[in-house]
């Protein structure tokens, strides 16, 4: 074989090879949800009527999840304890209040432009849950 023909081999080996790689990184990311990278809003409604927008800034990498929430009263909060592993998201949220400290913890299923779950909110035997669904903003 001449050095012309080991050179296209070459090439057309590393070609298969970096094909191969992406179709199976695409596949994973298709098979878990995809990844939670991204700005996601939610709404909540509450008992009162009034409707309060949530904005997550969320960072996957790898099963580690870090980011902020930003709540109706426009304070960002950092997430805590974030993980996404195949296809589910979890972290929580310490926030206070008339200087008392509650936790939020946010779970969903991540599917494509969507993630939907429950938050438990609250401290102690206080505690209450929700259902939760944010979308991923373009």
């Amino acid at each position: 074989m001449n050095r012309r023909q080991r050179v296209w081999l070459s090439a057309l080996i590393l070609g298969l090879a970096v094909g191969l790689l992406a179709a199976r990184a695409g596949a994973e990311e298709k098979k878990t949800g995809g990844t939670a990278t991204g700005t996601w809003k939610s709404t909540f409604t509450t008992p009162n009527g009034q409707t309060i927008e949530t904005t997550y800034k969320l960072k996957q990498e790898g099963d580690k999840l870090t980011g902020t929430v930003t709540g109706g009263d426009g304070q960002e909060t950092k997430i805590e304890d974030g993980t996404v592993k195949d296809g589910k998201v979890s972290f929580k949220v310490t926030r206070e209040r008339n200087e008392q400290k509650f936790t939020l913890r946010f779970k969903g299923d991540l599917k494509g432009d969507s993630i939907k779950g429950k938050v438990e909110a609250g401290q102690g035997d206080d505690t209450r849950s929700f259902d939760w669904e944010a979308k991923r903003q373009k």
